[in-house]
């Protein structure tokens, strides 16, 4: 069965209305995405803002009468607008397909450095003896594909092959998809523990963990304030994004340990010299950038007392 879809290039404010009349029409399923490839790297807190020029796409499994739904869909703009026009809606028909399947194609497993594979559920682990983390790739949390992550799982991987990971307890700060502290505790690391300020990352990493075998006991989940104030740890991480990273500088080295080791990404290659002086400042031996697609990961480590 073929499926209508109708297309719209639209302001950020007119989203919300054209989103409700769509759905009224019988909508299946709608989508926003962005008309020029604009990024929003870093939206201010509480705000959930769109690009400039966004196209808003709704699905319909109904192709009857097509003139008459534009008809209204024009008249009930006019009404709640009046004096704006209507923003012009193209229409095609799309081909029938297996949507799931289509989207389980593009993704693949990807691996880490020398001894880690991400591993979508639905495939078999290239090598089953390497370090296999099994993830669905999902929409709001880290699943590997974005260079922030892989480079975060590239350094966990190079710290456990140069056997600086075993037997050591590990900080996810923003943990997201519990991803990176997953990871870390199969290459060896001996407990993790993940901070999120969203229950939705929470609930993600503790599922993860769970598909992977993980114990409770061994990775335990917390928002940032449940923390305790005087722990400190011989790995952190923090995945997140240049703003908040800068703000939280001295939260974050706070928390490791003498000798211990810090990576830090989600930072664009433009806003690395920024983070890096944060961390400097609080007593921290940072590395050189390690860059990958305009995007960074900086290093660096406490030094040892004594």
């Amino acid at each position: 069965m073929p499926w209508l879809q109708l297309k719209a290039r639209i302001a950020p404010e007119q989203a919300d209305l054209l989103e409700e009349l769509l759905l009224d029409e019988g909508a299946t399923a709608i989508t926003l995405q962005d008309a020029q490839d604009d990024p929003l790297f870093e939206p201010e807190r509480g705000t959930t803002p769109l690009w400039d020029e966004t196209v808003l796409t709704g699905l319909y499994d109904d192709l009857e009468g097509l003139p008459a739904m534009l008809e209204r869909l024009a008249g009930a703009w006019s009404e709640a607008m009046p004096g704006e026009p209507c923003p012009e809606i193209e229409h095609e028909l799309l081909d029938d397909r297996d949507w799931e399947r289509a989207w389980m194609d593009d993704f693949a497993p990807l691996q880490m450095g020398q001894k880690l594979w991400i591993v979508p559920s639905w495939h078999e682990a290239p090598d089953p003896q390497a370090v296999n983390l099994h993830l669905d790739p999902g929409l709001a949390f880290g699943t590997g594909t974005h260079p922030t992550t892989a480079l975060c799982l590239s350094w966990l991987d190079d710290l456990a092959v140069a056997g600086e990971l075993g037997g050591r307890e590990v900080l996810d700060v923003g943990c997201g998809s519990g991803i990176l502290a997953i990871a870390a505790l199969k290459l060896g690391a001996s407990s993790a523990r993940g901070t999120d300020i969203d229950p939705q990352a929470l609930a993600a990493s503790r599922d993860n963990a769970e598909r992977n075998g993980v114990e409770e006991d061994d990775f335990s989940l917390h928002y940032p304030e449940q923390l305790d104030a005087t722990a400190r740890f011989p790995v952190v991480i923090a995945n997140i994004l240049a703003g908040p990273l800068v703000e939280l500088s001295g939260e974050i080295a706070g928390r490791v340990a003498p000798g211990g080791r810090l990576a830090l990404s989600g930072i664009l290659e433009t806003q690395a010299d920024e983070v890096r002086e944060a961390y400097e400042a609080r007593g921290l031996i940072m590395d050189e950038p390690e860059v990958r697609e305009g995007w960074v990961r900086l290093t660096g480590r406490r030094a040892a007392e004594g």
